[in-house]
């Protein structure tokens, strides 16, 4: 793809950036606050065991797609654990959770069909609805009210329709959180299913770290539960949490899950001693030391993402740098991440982060609320 000059000029044009918690940019050292690491897991010496372990055990990759011979038992009992820990009936794994979205949603919903997105959803979620061949509706950013008027004349118009609402636990981008509760509510008064995308809340919310359905006690009343492996809980990966009959549903019908190749054996085995630590008192104590850290930047924010909404891209991209002058990596979202003139800086925060680091980035940033 050619980038024309407008685009350069207008500060759209990207480069790549390291991952890291600390590491060297152009030679300086920074502390990484736009990572979604969001517990240190992918840094842990008990995760980067098991997949080393998994390597001596399973080898380095799967060697084919899953319903070929590509499916070992690392796979099978990770969908057991995540099945079980999102009381579902059972679950699927995938490459990515972007794979997970191009997977499922086409097979649930089709032609003659309708999908209703949050505006602010998620591209894989809206890239995946596009290509079910559904009728495609937006409702606005977390409106129940708006939501319940729509589903209700789309029920009045077509009684017998199959209608899937979709929508995200935290939003990626400005890192509030969905009103599920009510959401789930206007689905159930319609008729329609739900899908959750629980990426950004995997690892971070409730008792287990299993998202905002396990916070508010709703995992059981979700048909479907996505999420991803890769980032609290540091590896690679998504994952789909459903009934039974839905997960064997997709599992043969999906193509991009049957057409490609399975995910390595040793990161399924890793993924299950993250998710050990996840549910553990480690981690009960990692969420807590992420949510002292959040606070030092933003008070009671409900999520590890937090804003800078700075308006347009010089401005954005000016304070981007002024921070990696400081010693802070956050770089600047910009159009099309996000909408025309709200430019910001998605500042994310982890459990690894030293407290010392938290407080010097709240302080230039001036947004400190201890």
């Amino acid at each position: 793809m050619t980038i024309s000059r407008s685009e350069n000029s207008s500060g759209i044009s990207r480069r790549f950036q390291p991952q890291i918690r600390e590491s060297l940019v152009d030679g300086r050292e920074l502390w990484n606050f736009a990572s979604n690491d969001y517990l240190g897991l992918a840094h842990h010496p008990a995760v980067a065991a098991a997949f080393i372990e998994g390597i001596g055990k399973f080898g380095a990759g799967a060697t084919a797609s899953r319903l070929v011979t590509g499916s070992a038992a690392p796979h099978l009992l990770l969908e057991e654990t995540i099945a079980a820990a999102k009381k579902a009936e059972a679950a699927l794994t995938f490459t990515s959770g972007y794979n997970t979205a191009l997977s499922a949603i086409p097979v649930i919903v089709g032609k003659g069909d309708f999908v209703l997105l949050d505006r602010l959803a998620h591209a894989s979620l809206i890239d995946a609805a596009r290509m079910s061949g559904a009728s495609l509706r937006v409702f606005p950013h977390n409106d129940t009210a708006k939501l319940g008027a729509i589903l209700s004349k789309l029920r009045a118009k077509n009684p017998a329709a199959l209608i899937l609402v979709i929508t995200e636990s935290v939003f990626s981008m400005d890192g509030d959180l969905c009103p599920l509760a009510k959401i789930l509510a206007v689905c159930e008064t319609h008729g329609a299913l739900l899908l959750l995308d629980e990426a950004h809340a995997t690892g971070v919310l409730g008792s287990q770290g299993m998202g905002l359905a396990e916070k508010l006690g709703l995992q059981g009343k979700i048909p479907f539960q996505m999420g991803t492996l890769s980032k609290a809980v540091g590896l690679a990966g998504g994952y789909l949490a459903a009934s039974r009959d839905w997960i064997d549903l997709i599992a043969n019908r999906a193509r991009p899950f049957i057409y490609t190749t399975a995910p390595p054996p040793a990161l399924a085995h890793a993924a299950l001693a993250a998710l050990g630590i996840i549910r553990s008192d480690e981690g009960k104590s990692l969420r807590e030391t992420l949510f002292q850290n959040i606070a030092i930047l933003c008070g009671n924010h409900p999520s590890a993402i937090i804003p800078h909404i700075l308006g347009d891209n010089e401005t954005a991209l000016a304070a981007s740098a002024t921070l990696r002058e400081k010693g802070f990596l956050a770089p600047a979202i910009r159009f099309p991440t996000v909408p025309q003139g709200s430019a910001r800086l998605r500042i994310t925060v982890s459990a690894s982060h030293p407290k010392e680091a938290v407080e010097a980035l709240a302080d230039e940033l001036k947004i400190n609320h201890r």
